[in-house]
């Protein structure tokens, strides 16, 4: 599908022309934290589905048995990890790359005591495949505003642009390796780790032509 072969982050009327613009115009910020708010909401509704950890939280645990830190310095160390490898992939950082774990984090912590706790484990699921959709939708919301992607957005972004592949495979492949990773340490999957492993990447593409489509109708008219 044409949705799914996106290989590139679309330009708007709004984007950005460049990440590190501090300076942007205000539809542009607005619809970046838009973007980053609804992708805080979405991780939200998948830690409250207790279904299981993100991909990424499988890796911090699994290393964390290994070298006995704990989860949250791994987290953060993983972080300046991918950070690094922007180097030779040449993405570069913006606003948006600081306002991304500002943003996130701050939603996360407010709306956790407001969303549902799930016990029927089916509605667990339900709730947390919705959570993955809205954090690949918001994804692609924030970074069609092309102010500087967060860590691992920026690596899947990076990684695209090098392998030619399309963004959907691209993630889909780097949370698959990074689960592999943490399991093979001792990491503990869960359902919800596996809908986002494979959710995730197709849902970021359909942001990112549901925004760019929209936008073009737009302007035409």
């Amino acid at each position: 599908m044409k949705i799914f072969a996106i290989k590139s982050v679309p330009k708007t009327q709004w984007s950005s022309d460049k990440a590190l613009n501090f300076k942007p115009k205000p539809i542009t910020l607005l619809m970046l934290c838009i973007g980053l708010t609804l992708f805080g909401f979405g991780e939200s509704l998948i830690i409250t589905a207790s279904a299981g950890m993100s991909p990424w939280t499988v890796l911090a645990e699994g290393l964390s048995i290994t070298f006995g830190l704990g989860i949250g310095v791994l987290t953060f160390l993983i972080s300046l990890g991918v950070l690094l490898l922007w180097i030779p992939l040449k993405q570069h950082p913006g606003i948006g790359t600081l306002l991304n774990v500002i943003i996130i984090a701050s939603v996360i912590e407010w709306s956790l005591p407001y969303l549902p706790y799930p016990e029927n484990y089916f509605l667990r699921i339900v709730q947390a495949i919705i959570g993955t959709l809205i954090v690949g939708f918001a994804t692609g919301i924030y970074l069609i505003a092309n102010l500087g992607p967060g860590p691992r957005d920026g690596l899947m972004t990076g990684c695209q642009r090098v392998t030619g592949k399309p963004i959907a495979w691209v993630r889909v492949c780097l949370e698959v390796i990074v689960i592999s990773i943490g399991w093979s340490l001792g990491g503990t999957i869960g359902i919800a780790t596996i809908i986002f492993a494979f959710g995730v990447g197709p849902s970021v593409s359909l942001g990112l032509y549901s925004i760019s489509f929209y936008s073009k109708k737009k302007g035409a008219n």
